[in-house]
């Protein structure tokens, strides 16, 4: 198994002043950077302590441990990845919300009790949403081909991304999710499959499904099912980039319908920002592939891409980035690490924002252009401005069960994103603080309330789940 940087190492040291001062020493010459030092047991003769260190990168381990061990006075007992610790036994489980103490409980909970419930929802399938999990429950579904920055790596490999989505669903909305890693990989294969497990889900989240398919994936699942269906990779990304870009532009005190915007990256993330920033008014957008910039004159044969040709670089631009993105005021990354310099960023206008998602490593070096650029985001939580889709799809589901949506629409999504971008307040804003903390309480209430609301304006919300309902002579 290979290690990642971040290690717990546990030690056994003879009693003895400066046994425990060597070890540190040994950890700071091979590149270590110290964390916690805890205590585990100790005799007159021996001390054992367990050590956190991070790495400059996985590669400093085996120095480490060989240094370590050629110490006196000193036994390697145990070399723990922390990063893998956490995932022993996988992230998430099935809790009970109702107890079985003795048989009344039994009776009530499943046989017979149960059977009344399962008549009372076969006549009227909508009650499912209030006497089963169904109204609070998402699909987190993937079939593995496009995960994080790994690529097509497979649904089993896929599940621990899965499994952590799921906590961030319970942790921030509220909402049961379940991981779904489909062993197809076709688009109506994916379709099918996902039409057979809705019965038992308030709503669908796709998730890490590459393109092109992805798009047809969501287009048709939304097309066949009242229920909400939400790509993540498009949408989420799309909600925060357009809400982080919004106050952007403020703080550099430029407009949306007035900026030239050019976007590396034409796959899910990209088309969706795309179609995202066009709604929220702007009219100038470049969109650039491997092959340069995307023009009418010189259709891709993507259908996509195709959609980006006829509806962005109005001044049939060509070239290469680095070449279009001359004057440009706004530079958004979705694709890949190093395509930019700061020579490239000195061509952009006065005060550019830029805004290079790439993970982990950004389409520039922040470093490099942190006196040109009035604002810089990345995807990185090591970094200010992170876009991270953690400020949006928790409140988007969580709007979206609320009022038992049919769907989410464009307007929704809109909507989402001006309700975050409005958490931080005029006066708050800075070149550093363009859009609010994932762990800031506020977020996913009020990207919520944004979603319902919406929903109930444009015709897609049903009611609320919870509402009291005369059914049979038995009030539920």
């Amino acid at each position: 198994m290979v290690m990642s940087s971040n290690i717990n190492i546990r030690l056994q040291l003879n009693n003895r002043p400066g046994t425990l001062a060597a070890v540190l020493a040994v950890i700071a010459r091979e590149g270590g950077n110290l964390g916690a030092i805890d205590l585990i047991s100790a005799s007159s003769t021996h001390v054992v302590r367990e050590v956190m260190v991070r790495l400059r990168d996985r590669s400093c381990l085996p120095g480490l441990i060989q240094s370590l061990e050629e110490l006196p006075g000193v036994q390697l007992v145990q070399v723990a990845d922390r990063v893998f610790l956490r995932h022993l036994g996988g992230k998430i489980e099935v809790a009970a919300r109702r107890d079985i103490l003795n048989r009344e409980d039994l009776s009530l909970v499943y046989t017979p009790g149960v059977a009344q419930v399962s008549e009372a929802i076969a006549r009227e399938p909508e009650l499912a949403y209030q006497l089963t999990m169904k109204g609070n429950a998402v699909a987190i579904v993937t079939d593995g081909s496009a995960v994080l920055g790994l690529g097509d790596i497979g649904p089993e490999a896929a599940l621990p991304v899965m499994e952590g989505k799921a906590i961030l669903f319970k942790k921030f909305a509220g909402i049961n999710a379940f991981p779904v890693c489909l062993n197809v990989h076709e688009p109506e294969e994916i379709v099918a499959a996902v039409l057979a497990l809705a019965p038992t889900f308030g709503g669908i989240n796709l998730e890490d499904i590459a393109a092109p398919k992805c798009f047809e994936i969501e287009e048709e699942l939304s097309r066949l099912l009242a229920i909400p269906v939400f790509h993540d990779d498009q949408h989420g990304t799309a909600i925060v980039t357009t809400a982080g870009l919004l106050n952007a532009l403020r703080v550099v005190g430029k407009q949306m319908d007035d900026v030239r915007i050019v976007v590396s990256g034409a796959g899910a993330a990209g088309v969706a920002i795309i179609k995202m920033l066009l709604s929220a008014g702007a009219k100038d957008i470049v969109v650039c592939d491997r092959k340069g910039a995307i023009a009418r004159d010189q259709s891709p044969g993507v259908t996509s891409k195709k959609w980006l040709a006829e509806n962005t670089n109005q001044g049939c631009l060509h070239g290469s980035l680095r070449e279009v993105i001359t004057g440009a005021d706004v530079f958004i990354g979705v694709s890949g690490p190093g395509l930019l310099g700061r020579e490239d960023i000195l061509k952009m206008s006065h005060r550019p924002v830029v805004f290079a998602l790439a993970n982990p490593e950004p389409e520039v070096e922040p470093e490099e252009i942190c006196d040109i650029a009035g604002v810089i985001a990345t995807g990185r939580s090591d970094y200010p401005n992170q876009i991270n889709n953690v400020l949006a799809f928790p409140g988007v589901f969580r709007g979206a069960l609320d009022c038992n949506a049919s769907g989410i629409n464009n307007e929704m999504c809109i909507a989402a994103a001006r309700a975050l971008a409005g958490i931080v307040e005029a006066e708050q804003l800075s070149p550093e603080y363009i859009i609010p903390s994932v762990f800031n309480a506020e977020v996913a209430p009020a990207v919520a309330r944004a979603v319902e609301e919406t929903a109930r304006r444009t015709g897609l919300a049903r009611g609320n789940l919870y509402d009291k309902k005369e059914q049979g002579g038995i009030t539920i």
